[in-house]
């Protein structure tokens, strides 16, 4: 994979601290140019009062519609609880080999879990979970390897078992080797 440029989209109202610590790990794991920008996008047309959730696929849509022409791969940060009709909840989703993506912080703070939380937990967690929505931009499938960041993550917990890096079959098949 040559050196592709990601713009990370906040929708989330995140520090920029926080943003430039998330984009300087995905630039470093991927190996990617990493432009950050801030922007507002009005969620609540996304939002699906029976479920009191917002719709991850009617957002991946609205989120594709946007252009960065310096962007080979886009992914939008979002803090609201985000659904699929045959999931629950997700953290993030991203169309295989596709342009764009979408991760929730929502779910990722152990405060909503009822443990005393840490901006360091909350950092670590999002940015795997960007890296593995962008693994899938890039098609990369779930890996089985347990420390890797494609591995599947159902629960918070799963995020916090794998490791930030992709494995090495993984690396292999992005050419990063």
């Amino acid at each position: 994979m040559d050196h592709p440029t990601i713009t990370i989209v906040s929708f989330a109202h995140l520090r920029r601290g926080f943003l430039e610590k998330l984009s300087a790990d995905v630039q470093h794991q991927l190996q990617s140019q990493v432009l950050i920008k801030e922007m507002h996008l009005d969620l609540s047309e996304y939002f699906d009062a029976g479920r009191r959730q917002y719709n991850g696929d009617k957002l991946l849509k609205a989120v594709d519609q946007f252009d960065f022409p310096d962007s080979d791969k886009t992914i939008a940060l979002v803090n609201v609880d985000l659904f699929i009709p045959i999931l629950t909840y997700i953290f993030g989703q991203a169309q295989l080999g596709g342009r764009t993506g979408i991760a929730s912080i929502y779910r990722l703070s152990n405060e909503r879990y009822g443990i005393s939380d840490g901006d360091n937990f909350l950092l670590q967690r999002f940015t795997k979970e960007v890296i593995h929505e962008l693994g899938h931009l890039f098609g990369l499938i779930h890996c089985h390897t347990p420390t890797c960041v494609m591995r599947s993550s159902t629960y918070v917990e799963d995020i916090d078992q794998k490791g930030m890096g992709l494995c090495s079959k993984c690396r292999y098949e992005l050419k990063l080797d």
